[in-house]
């Protein structure tokens, strides 16, 4: 009896959206690496922190496929990109492959309302919001960097920024969450 209650176009797109997030855990990792080779602890601490979370999404993804009675493909991840030249590029780097991840999520979720798949539609909420929060974070980094100076911050600028890494929340307050009270 065949007990799979995702359809092959689902599980597909699942199963890729696992190996992506796997791939960002990597790319984390590699950035947390170069950040902390190049003398900031506080960056390399907040992208360590983000390699774990990643991973944590990769894994939340894959319980996912095996509770609806998928079949769950590991893939090799490719190699990191190239590592960043700045402070500045690292995050315009993360916040491009943040949208392209925000990109994926939403192909699925229009993969299970065309499907009427609502038990797939309703986990991929989890994950928009997750990227409208980790797409606002990088944002929010980047104009700190911009008001810094961009390329051009001094080395007290980055000594600050990294500082201030170090204890930045992993999450940005999402849009839903204001209020009149709390903007």
């Amino acid at each position: 009896m065949n007990t799979n209650r995702l359809s092959k176009t689902v599980e597909a797109a699942l199963n890729a959206q696992m190996t992506k997030e796997a791939h960002a855990s990597q790319i984390y990792l590699s950035y947390a690496a170069w950040a902390d080779k190049q003398g900031f602890g506080g960056t390399a601490n907040f992208l360590f922190r983000h390699a774990q979370e990643e991973r944590n999404h990769m894994m939340k993804i894959l319980e996912f496929i095996l509770k609806r009675g998928g079949e769950v493909k590991v893939e090799a991840i490719p190699a990191p990109p190239e590592n960043p030249k700045s402070l500045n590029n690292c995050f315009e780097k993360i916040f491009e492959h943040e949208v392209d991840n925000t990109k994926a999520v939403y192909k699925i979720v229009k993969i299970s309302l065309k499907e009427e798949d609502w038990a797939t539609w309703n986990f991929m909420q989890w994950f928009v919001k997750e990227q409208v929060e980790e797409e606002t974070l990088a944002m929010n980094l980047l104009d700190k960097i911009k008001i810094a100076g961009g390329e051009k911050m001094n080395n007290n600028d980055m000594y600050s920024l990294d500082r201030d890494l170090e204890s930045t929340p992993d999450e940005a307050r999402s849009a839903q969450d204001v209020t009149a009270d709390k903007p």
